[in-house]
């Protein structure tokens, strides 16, 4: 059962590298295909343009769940981490209105308003196929978005940017000294 939960905790990551595996074995199929024969298949940048835009809305619910979403925070230097952390939550409010509301009407749109008769050019499946990353990937965000959420305010967890660099932590891997800058402003002052 432990599995299990780490398998669905995953889900966008292991989503996500098998769509990127798949979709660069097949443009590289493509191209020595192209290069070598002089031969091209039709469907093979198709599926692969569909296989890049699931990519993409999984991998925005990955950053979701790694708390690694762009945010403006500089305002945020000159107020205590405990108020960042309610200020945060705050306007992830409005990201999970937005989802829900977008959820709805991706949909309405797969199911009510999309035309029936509307498939891929080469492929020839419906193309609702391709439109149901939509809600899904959007209903992943917000359960992700509700989970971050949940372990900074309730849990109480730090969860730390993963694209942060820890500079004292470089420093002790690599061995190197830590900068001096009185030492480099007055070399420049004597310059």
């Amino acid at each position: 059962m432990t599995k299990f939960w780490g398998i669905l905790n995953n889900i966008e990551s292991y989503i996500c590298r098998t769509l990127l595996a798949v979709f660069v074995c097949l443009l590289f199929l493509q191209v020595i295909v192209r290069t070598l024969f002089n031969f091209s298949f039709s469907w093979v940048e198709e599926l692969s343009v569909y296989m890049f835009v699931w990519f993409v809305f999984f991998g925005a619910s990955y950053a979701a769940k790694m708390n690694a979403h762009n945010r403006v925070t500089f305002q945020f230097k000159f107020l205590p981490p405990r108020a960042i952390k309610y200020i945060e939550a705050f306007a992830d409010l409005f990201w999970l209105f937005f989802n829900v509301y977008f959820i709805y009407l991706a949909i309405d749109f797969i199911f009510n308003k999309m035309n029936r008769f509307q498939s891929s050019q080469t492929l020839g499946f419906h193309l609702s196929w391709v439109y149901i990353v939509l809600p899904i990937a959007f209903t992943l965000m917000t359960i992700r978005i509700l989970q971050v959420n949940y372990k900074k305010i309730i849990l109480d967890e730090d969860l730390v940017d993963p694209d942060a660099i820890d500079l004292e932590e470089v420093r002790a891997e690599t061995g190197a000294d830590p900068i001096d800058i009185d030492s480099i402003t007055q070399d420049q002052e004597k310059n």
